[in-house]
């Protein structure tokens, strides 16, 4: 598709300009406030890229908030602890003794906590510029690259180092699917106190930094309009998936008509409900199909009186958080993957399927068209926010001869190579390093 991810025309053309800049070895500190490895792709993002970066000679330190990032060989870890209050329903209430509020930050996200509010990006932020300047010393790193906290302890930092930052998508696209999901007073006011908490700050710390990067031509698009963010300034740098964990597996059969799909939040923007309604009615049709779910339903969410409701519990499995070989053996075996999300910055969970092999079908939220390609050659893409349209994919790919699923799926492999490695986000990251690097050096 023009301007797809990967795509020659997207890349700007200073990469060239910046080949033949210094290519000497970057100090490079990688920030994320949360690390998560087995939810969410901000885990999968900081440790894949760090040793992509290290690959190329970089030096990588990961600076994260809990639950802390599993990260490979040749990256160092530095803890930066929280309070942790979002951690779970009932630790999101919990009350530190007096002594552990006496740091401001640690007060701030309390107080935050305790009111809704999710102040956890904001605060980390603080914190690592504190842990970066003690008493004025000047920062030990060439680039500082943050992993959408986007705190104002960042612009702290930019004053004496250059500061890019990954914004995977807008999160007022999160907010306006939340608030369109409800009509009650009080889940209207709890959506407004959680994001209110972060998200302006955020938006106001975006259009001051260095660099921002955004995985995809729609991403880019909607933070131009949505967070003001100065067009000059935003890279498109897609991502990558692990190739070597997401393949197709010697000796394991697909199982018929067995569905796979991604809940990494079992939030509104994730589209959840409209694929539990196509999964009732494709069963009408195929009453084998069933539903293996890699994570588990929201603590908050009424995704398990939905099921009921539909009768579903027969045809749906959640495996609750497990490790990437396990994902990758669940893909092995099933004859479709599934993303219903209604917007993806990028979209993980279609490229991981696609790199093993699994036809997809898949909304055209967000930037997944881009990840996904031409509709009918490594998937089907249909509208979101339509039970109907995912059914009707879904039917048509489970209903199609195994030859020419098999087809789809090997297609979708040759578009992950070609496209989506972390050794290539590595390289145009390492490109937009050196930009803002330069851009400081220039004289006033």
């Amino acid at each position: 598709m023009p301007g797809g991810l990967g795509r020659p025309e997207v890349w700007p053309t200073y990469s060239a300009r910046n080949r033949s800049m210094s290519q000497a070895r970057l100090r490079i500190a990688l920030l994320t406030y949360r690390g998560n490895p087995r939810s969410g792709g901000q885990g999968i993002y900081v440790r894949l890229l760090s040793r992509a970066l290290v690959e190329l000679g970089h030096e990588v330190d990961v600076f994260s908030g809990p639950p802390y990032p599993e990260l490979l060989d040749g990256t160092r870890l530095v803890e930066v602890p929280s309070l942790d209050l979002w951690a779970d329903p009932s630790g999101r209430r919990a009350k530190p003794g007096l002594g552990a509020l006496r740091d401001r930050a640690d007060f701030a996200e309390w107080a935050s906590a305790i009111t809704g509010g999710f102040a956890e990006p904001i605060t980390f932020c603080r914190r690592v510029s504190r842990r970066l300047k003690p008493n004025g010393a000047p920062v030990p790193y060439d680039i500082v690259h943050d992993n959408g906290s986007l705190g104002p302890g960042l612009l702290e930092l930019g004053a004496h180092v250059p500061v890019v930052a990954t914004i995977h998508h807008p999160i007022t696209r999160d907010r306006r699917i939340a608030y369109g999901s409800t009509r009650k007073p009080i889940a209207l006011y709890g959506y407004w106190r959680f994001y209110s908490a972060f998200l302006p700050s955020q938006i106001r710390v975006s259009r001051r930094l260095d660099r921002v990067l955004t995985v995809s031509e729609a991403s880019r698009a909607d933070l131009v309009s949505e967070y003001g963010v100065p067009a000059e300034r935003m890279r498109v740098v897609g991502n990558g998936i692990n190739v070597e964990v997401f393949r197709p597996l010697a000796g394991v059969d697909r199982v018929p008509d067995r569905i796979v799909a991604t809940l990494s939040a079992d939030a509104p923007l994730k589209g959840f409900r409209f694929l539990l309604e196509a999964l009732a009615q494709v069963r009408r049709e195929r009453p084998a199909a069933h539903l293996t779910v890699v994570g588990a339903p929201g603590a908050q969410a009424d995704t398990p009186d939905r099921i009921r409701a539909l009768g579903l519990e027969a045809a749906i499995r959640f495996t609750g958080k497990i490790e990437d070989h396990e994902i990758a053996q669940l893909h092995a075996e099933a004859s479709v993957a599934v993303v219903p999300s209604l917007y993806e910055g990028f979209g993980f969970p279609a490229g991981e399927a696609m790199a093993s092999e699994v036809p997809v079908v898949s909304t055209t939220g967000g930037a997944l068209p881009e990840v996904v390609g031409t509709d009918g050659r490594c998937g089907i893409l249909v509208e979101p926010g339509s039970a109907e349209a995912l059914a009707r994919g879904l039917l048509d790919l489970l209903g199609r001869p195994e030859s020419r699923r098999r087809e789809m799926g090997a297609a979708g492999r040759q578009r992950v190579l070609e496209n989506f490695t972390w050794r290539r986000a590595a390289e145009r990251t390492v490109e937009v390093y050196r930009e803002a690097i330069a851009r400081r050096a220039l004289p006033c």
